[in-house]
């Protein structure tokens, strides 16, 4: 089968923090970026949800060199006026982080905006700058490769019993325009790498396997 074009999207930071909404009042970090943050940094390039198609789909690896804890200013949301005083929570981080992306459509139009985005290419809180490296590859389609770093959907692990495929997490795949609504699915990720394989819709040169994940688009968390 013929090789596939892809567009490998290769971003840095010193520093990310990804906050898991699932608990509130609390600064619990996630080990790495979910789905609907990594969409949202997309949309940033074109500098709207409206200029990202639909459908639009993406495979993800993440690494970090290192983690720490800092303070920061906590705004709780709430109804009642004396719970919305304002407070010092610690807060998760992950230093000298990696997150490589590969899109296998529109590749002209995520090319040219992530060389030159409309609105700052952050990852997690707005202070936390990231730079963007892309280039051409070729994927081979649907064979075979190792999971490594690479965040997958929880039904596409192996074997889901077998300890070394990562830990399973809910992560928000779409938020809503209005953030009253999120679609939530089940992944794994391995924060050290895990050796095992497994089918995949693409393979890299390198033998990464790369699983395609569900649109993060706001109007997949409305339908």
């Amino acid at each position: 089968m013929a090789p596939v074009e892809a567009l490998e999207v290769t971003l840095t930071a010193p520093v990310a923090s990804f906050r898991n909404p699932l608990y509130q009042g609390m600064q619990i970090g996630l080990p790495c970026p979910p789905p609907s943050t990594v969409g949202g940094m997309l949309a940033a390039t074109v500098g709207t949800w409206d200029e990202v198609p639909e459908n639009t789909r993406f495979a993800m690896t993440f690494t970090a060199e290192g983690s720490g804890t800092d303070l920061e200013t906590y705004h709780p949301a709430a109804a009642k006026p004396a719970y919305r005083n304002v407070t010092i929570k610690d807060r998760e981080f992950l230093t000298n982080i990696t997150l490589t992306v590969w899109l296998t459509t529109d590749l002209g139009r995520w090319e040219a905006a992530l060389r030159t985005p409309v609105w700052p290419l952050v990852l997690g809180r707005s202070q936390d700058l990231a730079t963007a490296r892309t280039r051409r590859v070729h994927l081979t389609r649907a064979g075979r490769g190792t999971q490594g770093h690479a965040l997958v959907p929880h039904a596409t692990s192996p074997d889901p019993l077998t300890s070394n495929n990562g830990e399973q997490m809910q992560l928000p795949t779409a938020v809503s325009l209005d953030r009253a609504r999120t679609k939530w699915d089940t992944y794994r990720y391995a924060r050290t790498g895990t050796p095992a394989t497994l089918d995949a819709d693409y393979v890299t040169s390198t033998g990464q396997a790369l699983i395609l994940l569900p649109p993060p688009h706001p109007m997949k968390a409305t339908a």
